[in-house]
Order: C-alpha cells, then sequence, then structure tokens
C-alpha cells in the first residue's frame, strides 16, 4: 500500500545526491531518522529506454516507507512514458521533478534548473505527471530562478499544475552550490503558496536545521551534502539533541559499509572509499587510515581496519 506524508510534524528529508544518495546509504538515513529518502536523480529517457542500470538504481531498501523516485526530463511526452514505467514498479509513493539541478550536462539538455527558463512547460510536465502517475504524491524540487530570482512564479506554477508539496533550494541556478543561501525567499514562497514547502541549501548542523525550520516556517527540511559523512544528523533532528555518542557513529558507518556490500558486492570497497575519507574528518590518525584503505581491496581485511578505527579513536575536530 503506497504511504502519504503527514505534514504534522517537521519533515526530515534526505535530499537525492548523484554518487551518494544510493540505496545503502539511504537505508542507513532512514534507520537512524530520515522520514522521507529520494532516489538519486533519473533520467526519463533512460527510464523509457528500459536500461538496466537505471532500473537498478530504482531498487530501495525494504525500510525505506514511504519512497520517492526523482526524475529528469525536459518533454512532456517523454516524462509520460517515464511514468507509465515507474508506475509498474511497487513501492514508490512519490514522483518528483528536478526543476533544480545545475549541472552544465543537465542544463544542457533542458532538464533541471532549464525548465525554471520556460515556465509554461515546467508546469505542463508536472501536469503530466499528475494525470499520469499511480502513486499517491507528485512534488517538485526547485530553485529560486535561473539567473535572477522569480521563486514566487516558479512556485505558484509548480502549486497550480497540481503537485502536493514543494522542496526550495534556496539559490539560482547562477548561484550553484557557492552563493549564499536565500532562507528569506524560501519564506516568502511559504507564505505565498498553501501546499506544504521543504527549505534546502546548507542545512549542515541540528543547529542550522532548527534555526532554518523557525526563520522560514518550513514544513520540513532537506538535507543532502550536510549527511555526508554525518548521517547522525537525522538522528540528532528527531532525538532533538546535538549530540551523538561516539558508539552509535561507529554503528552508522559500520551499518553503511556491510549494506555497500550487500548491494554492490566486492565493488562496494572501492565506492565506500570516499565515505571513509568523509567519516574520519576530525579523527586522530584519519590521514593514516585514508592511506591505508586506498590500497585495501579485500572486503574482510577493509571491514576489520575502519571497525578497529572507529571503535578506538577519538574525535579531536569536526
Amino acid at each position: 500500500m503506497q504511504k502519504k506524508l503527514s505534514f504534522d510534524q517537521p519533515l526530515y528529508v534526505l535530499a537525492p545526491l548523484a554518487g551518494y544518495t544510493d540505496l545503502p546509504f539511504r537505508s542507513v538515513v532512514k534507520k537512524f531518522g530520515a522520514d522521507l529518502t529520494v532516489s538519486e536523480m533519473i533520467s526519463s529517457n533512460a527510464l523509457t529506454h528500459g536500461s538496466a542500470k537505471t532500473l537498478h538504481m530504482l531498487e530501495k531498501s525494504d525500510n525505506e516507507d514511504p519512497y520517492s523516485v526523482q526524475i529528469a526530463g525536459a518533454e512532456a511526452s517523454v516524462i509520460k512514458e517515464a511514468v507509465e514505467v515507474l508506475n509498474e514498479q511497487s513501492g514508490i509513493d512519490i514522483i518528483d521533478l528536478n526543476c533544480g539541478c545545475p549541472v552544465p550536462k543537465i542544463v544542457g539538455h533542458g532538464s533541471g534548473s532549464s525548465l525554471l527558463l520556460n515556465l509554461p512547460l515546467m508546469g505542463e510536465i508536472i501536469r503530466t505527471i499528475k494525470d499520469t502517475s499511480n502513486k499517491s504524491m507528485t512534488s517538485v524540487k526547485i530553485r529560486l530562478g535561473y539567473e535572477k530570482k522569480n521563486h514566487i512564479d516558479i512556485a505558484k506554477i509548480v502549486e497550480d499544475n497540481g503537485a502536493d508539496f514543494i522542496a526550495v533550494h534556496g539559490r539560482t541556478r547562477a548561484g550553484k552550490f557557492k552563493a549564499e543561501v536565500d532562507y528569506d525567499a524560501i519564506r516568502e514562497i511559504k507564505e505565498a503558496i498553501k501546499i506544504p514547502v521543504i527549505a534546502n541549501g546548507d542545512i549542515d548542523s541540528f543547529e542550522k536545521a532548527q534555526w532554518v525550520l523557525e526563520h522560514t516556517g518550513a514544513d520540513g527540511v532537506m538535507i543532502g551534502r550536510g549527511a555526508v559523512g554525518a548521517p547522525w544528523i537525522f538522528h540528532q533532528l528527531k532525538s532533538g539533541s546535538t549530540e551523538i555518542d561516539r558508539v552509535l557513529k561507529h554503528a552508522i558507518i559500520m551499518e553503511h559499509f556491510d549494506k555497500m556490500i550487500d548491494f554492490y558486492g566486492p565493488r562496494g570497497v572501492s565506492m565506500f572509499r570516499k565515505h571513509t575519507h568523509t567519516y574520519s574528518k576530525g579523527y586522530q590518525g584519519a590521514s593514516v587510515l585514508r592511506d591505508k584503505v586506498n590500497r585495501i581491496d579485500d572486503v574482510a581485511q577493509y571491514r576489520d581496519v575502519i571497525d578497529t578505527f572507529f571503535l578506538e579513536n577519538e574525535i579531536v575536530a569536526r
């Protein structure tokens, strides 16, 4: 049975991040506090062509309930076909349209934040998803504009074309990931529309998440890069505590590694190196650990090394 989100309490959402928010990572943050997980962004074209790699990306963990799949595309007809493919997949509760990705290869195809340059087309695509989907909800991820802000116009198009909620990254496309996040603009969107609003952008701590919720009046926060190397941020938000026990951190890291091996097989070892590097930031002996794991390919040996390291070493700075 598909599950609908409740916005009675602030919603804590893991943002889709290419190369990071795969099934193993999502399952870990879900277990330790995230209310909603979202797939990595998936090309609508790839979906229509039945790519095996793409279908593998759709897989979810048993604990991902509810679960959202984010798609990108620039043509309503292709989007319709992609949604029909998703309609055949069980376990998906929400289809999310990406209207915010600033990456040149996505923008160059007319997808992602390019849709902010053509609001009638964006509205048509949202309506197409809403009318075609057999899932319980439709959502949209936006930025504040392309070169300049026109965030209220964008948000109203999203609402008027049937989206159930909206996630707002508080930068324009031109701002990419470095410009200052405009939380005032997110608040203005919240005041201008009736559907729930999720705030996104540079939310990297328990304290920042609390401040953003209060300042914007948003119905939840979406955390992406702030959860990489620190997925326990969702546990902090759920428990209401800034403190995270070292034993819990160790358990989360080891579970993440084991899930990577379960999902990818031995290839998960090399894929986990980037996570080991981010997890070990601030730990005594981190540089020695990074150098060591870069030369290990054996699953059991790698597991033993990180198990010992995160159990025995102290955090000296974060």
